[in-house]
């Protein structure tokens, strides 16, 4: 570990001793280095993308000339840059050029934006959208199967355009007649294994499509100029947001390939961690590619599936749901691709990262992820996640440090699902081990912080701040959801920052603002670290600085 420090720093420590002044230097702050030697300092010297000096020692007058660029803090907290270690970027950015249907009071509302949208194509064009959430609406549809609105009132107000609407989730969308018609669905429509078909009580479809049984609606692919501008719109909301590393969980081989070229042409402004779509994409890469684009890219993971989320009851538990007696949910992926994917990371250096929510799910990685690694001891640090782990037993808990295994959580899902989650999972396995951030510190396990965006918002501020809180943003309190769960907030600006890093092999050059390591920082308006809980939402980003250069500033900071 030394001695790769000491290879980071050198090169620097040479630039230095032949030029005395530092590019950009933030002084005059409060900055916290998530580095316990020195955990608060006042100023940060930045030469060639680096972080080459702290605290007092970076606001002597040595590092300073006329053409250093200083910028007074004005006694603003600076932090490392936040990493989202679970953000779907592509999905978040075609979202903006979609129908958003994230704040629809209702069902009425979710049609009405959908008609409006088909009123501006041309007949038989697809209307695409995103975000509705049956749980989250005021007033609930006036005829539900399984919870779930059916298409009839949908078709109706869209009869010349197929329509096909996601849930937030993305594990379930609903789709009209019209688009049904198109693919050739009926009532004697199968779903696919590790799929659902909703079906009304005539044995009707009723549009709603679940986990695997999605790809039975498939709409036309979006264009590679399309998919160009969605990561330039995620890319340009993570920078805003103070993001300046994010973990892409999910790309085929196509849209990898168009993140290389993007990155090739330098138009990937942040770190961008790739994680490949499945087994099917997986076998297709014979090994890992690490710091491609000057560091601004990686593809060293793949991410699989365990099973489906808890809103759409999709997610696999050990018992049947609460409110809903004969459904214990559904494996996505049949046991023997998974198995036959993390044989062929393992035989190639590449890190396993696997969607589980519920407590099979969880319980069915962990006992796959220890009988993969026990066939070859000799390999270790693999740093393998289970991104999720949202519903756990007690008996796993543990496991995750004992296995070394990071559990790579979402606190905001929790805020999001705790006005729902106790009916649908029973209170007491939501106290035995729903979103159990503080069991699984205690237990020695690593967490790093991401969002699911566009499934939630991607502004960290808010992930921070449910983390430490375990209340909804508008102050309602944790209810079922044990309040001894909430973690301090040096514990979440960790997982925000260096957990992560540590969660995609960076931890040396990243997450922490030492010497040596990437000049990767965030200034903001409040210093979420000590303003009362309720401030900490009021915060807003100052400056988002990547590899020591400004990538965001507030218009009123410039």
């Amino acid at each position: 570990m030394l001695a790769r420090l000491i290879l980071i720093v050198a090169p620097i420590l040479c630039s230095v001793t032949a030029h005395a002044a530092a590019e950009f230097v933030l002084r005059n702050g409060r900055i916290y280095t998530v580095n316990p030697a020195q955990p608060v300092v006042s100023a940060v010297a930045i030469v060639g993308g680096r972080i080459v000096a702290t605290g007092a020692e970076a606001d002597s007058p040595r590092w300073m000339d006329s053409a250093t660029r200083v910028f007074d803090l004005e006694g603003r907290a600076a932090f490392p840059g936040f990493k989202d270690s679970h953000a779907h970027l592509l999905s978040l950015g075609l979202s903006r050029l979609e129908i958003e249907l994230a704040d629809a009071a209702d069902f009425d509302e979710v049609i009405a934006r959908a008609q409006r949208a088909a009123a501006t194509q041309p007949a038989g064009s697809w209307i695409i959208g995103r975000g509705w959430h049956e749980q989250k609406w005021v007033h609930p549809p006036t005829i539900t199967v399984s919870g779930f609105p059916v298409h009839q009132a949908l078709s109706a107000a869209t009869p010349k355009h197929p329509v096909v609407l996601s849930r937030a989730d993305g594990h379930a969308l609903i789709a009209n007649a019209r688009a049904m018609a198109l693919m050739h669905i009926t009532a004697k429509t199968r779903a696919p294994p590790g799929g659902r078909i909703v079906h009304d009580a005539h044995g009707e479809p009723t549009g709603v499509f679940i986990d695997r049984a999605m790809s039975l609606i498939h709409p036309p692919a979006p264009s590679r100029a399309t998919k160009r501008r969605a990561w330039e719109l995620a890319f340009a909301e993570c920078l805003r947001s103070g993001l300046t590393a994010v973990d892409e969980p999910g790309l085929d081989s196509a849209d990898v390939a168009l993140i290389k070229q993007l990155a090739g042409e330098g138009r990937v402004p942040l770190r961008l961690y790739v994680m490949l779509g499945g087994w099917p994409t997986l076998r297709h890469f014979a090994h890992p590619e690490i710091g491609l684009a000057h560091g601004f890219l990686t593809i060293r993971s793949v991410k699989l599936y365990a099973d489906g989320s808890l809103g759409s009851r999709g997610a696999a538990l050990l018992a049947p749901y609460a409110d809903d007696p004969g459904n214990s949910g559904q494996l996505i992926t049949p046991i023997e691709e998974l198995r036959r994917a993390a044989n062929y990371a393992l035989a190639h250096g590449f890190q396993v990262n696997t969607h589980a929510i519920g407590d099979r799910g969880n319980r069915l990685m962990l006992d796959l992820y220890e009988e993969t690694v026990a066939k070859d001891p000799r390999r270790r640090d693999l740093r393998w996640r289970i991104e999720h782990a949202q519903i756990l037993s007690a008996r796993d808990i543990p496991r995750f440090a004992k296995l070394g295994i990071i559990a790579s959580m979402q606190p905001i899902h929790a805020t999001s699902d705790r006005p729902w989650a106790p009916q649908r999972i029973g209170l007491a396995r939501v106290q035995e081990g729903a979103y159990a951030w503080h069991k699984l510190l205690a237990s020695g396990a690593h967490i790093a912080f991401g969002t699911d965006a566009p499934v939630e918002s991607i502004d960290p501020l808010r992930n921070f701040y449910a983390a430490v809180t375990r209340m909804s943003p508008s102050g309602e309190p944790p209810g079922g959801f044990d309040p001894q769960e909430r973690m301090t907030r040096e514990e979440a600006l960790r997982s925000y920052t260096l957990e992560g890093a540590y969660a995609t092999f960076t931890e040396h050059e990243a997450g922490s603002i030492e010497v040596g390591k990437n000049a990767d920082l965030v200034v903001l308006s409040k210093d979420i670290m000590q303003v009362p809980e309720d401030e900490i939402l009021a915060a807003r980003v100052v400056m988002t600085i990547v590899a020591g250069r400004i990538t965001w500033q507030e218009p009123a900071a410039r």
